[in-house]
């Protein structure tokens, strides 16, 4: 039985009419009518009698009317978009995918926002080991967070903000002792950060155009280990600007703007389509965002 035959069957019963059932339904006495009939045949029943000018329900009928109403406001609920959504009901497992130093500078506030509307919800924060879309489209990884390239084409994006870069090394490094220039940045020892090795990148391609080079001495996979080691050596690494800023003076490091025309770094979103519409990836998105958006 098609869900027409539910909604007809429903005013049917409510309004122990056709004329007035046809009012209900914007269609005319005559298709009511004819919906009767198969209604009838369907359920072995008249449902509904003559009894003088009007019409009366059989038992059958009035064991139907609250099933059937039920049954309707059931299918409603099912595909009316984010029908019932509470987050305070939501018991799931969100996984991101994010560096280190984007995982460290908003973890804390993302749970606190979390368990105080979704007690029940839990996140698993996973390493860029599987870049690009790939973790994305398996269902591996429900969101990624950081700067997005090389996605796949049905992938989702959202950007957040521009995040600029800056050098850090031990507040008692002898950069510190003059005005840091690009040939006095380029002539310190420097940390490199790939979980792939790479030892070179836009700050090295800006310094190839002022007719400079730098030495990447230490290549490491996370900027975690790139300000523990600046920490103990004279190697500068490098750190988005405004985040973990408390972390960095504990350590007894500090930040300065590197001296190069450099293009900010763009913090994003991705997600796969599939998730685009479900209410409880969406809230999650939301609240991951808004952490993101805090933190920088």
């Amino acid at each position: 039985m098609d869900l027409n035959l539910l909604r007809a069957l429903d005013a049917l019963l409510q309004e122990n009419s056709v004329t007035r059932a046809a009012e209900r339904l914007g269609t005319s006495p005559a298709a009511v009518s004819r919906t009767l009939a198969r209604l009838r045949r369907a359920v072995g029943d008249p449902l509904l009698v003559r009894a003088g000018q009007g019409m009366v329900p059989t038992p059958r009928a009035l064991e139907l009317r609250g099933e059937v109403g039920a049954l309707l406001r059931g299918c409603d609920n099912v595909l009316r978009p984010g029908a019932g959504f509470d987050a305070v009901h939501l018991q799931r497992t969100f996984t991101v995918q994010a560096t280190d130093v984007i995982l460290a500078g908003l973890a804390g506030t993302l749970v606190d926002r979390m368990r105080a509307e979704a007690p029940h919800v839990d996140v698993v924060f996973l390493p860029e080991t599987v870049e690009g879309g790939p973790a994305l489209r398996q269902g591996l990884v429900d969101v990624e967070l950081g700067s997005l390239g090389h996605l796949d084409p049905e992938i989702r994006t959202r950007e957040l903000m521009p995040m600029e870069v800056v050098a850090v090394a031990r507040d008692g490094h002898p950069l510190f002792d003059g005005e840091i220039d690009a040939r006095r940045f380029a002539a310190a020892d420097h940390i490199g950060i790939s979980r792939r090795g790479k030892r070179q990148g836009p700050i090295d391609s800006a310094l190839d155009a002022l007719g400079l080079r730098r030495r990447t001495a230490v290549v490491v996979p996370s900027h975690t280990s790139a300000m523990l080691l600046a920490r103990d050596t004279d190697l500068v690494a490098l750190t988005p600007d405004g985040w973990l800023q408390d972390t960095i003076e504990a350590l007894g490091l500090r930040t300065f703007p590197i001296p190069l025309d450099l293009a900010p770094v763009t913090l994003g979103m991705a997600w796969h389509p599939r998730n685009s519409a479900d209410p409880g990836h969406r809230w999650f998105r939301d609240h991951l965002a808004a952490a993101a958006l805090g933190s920088g």
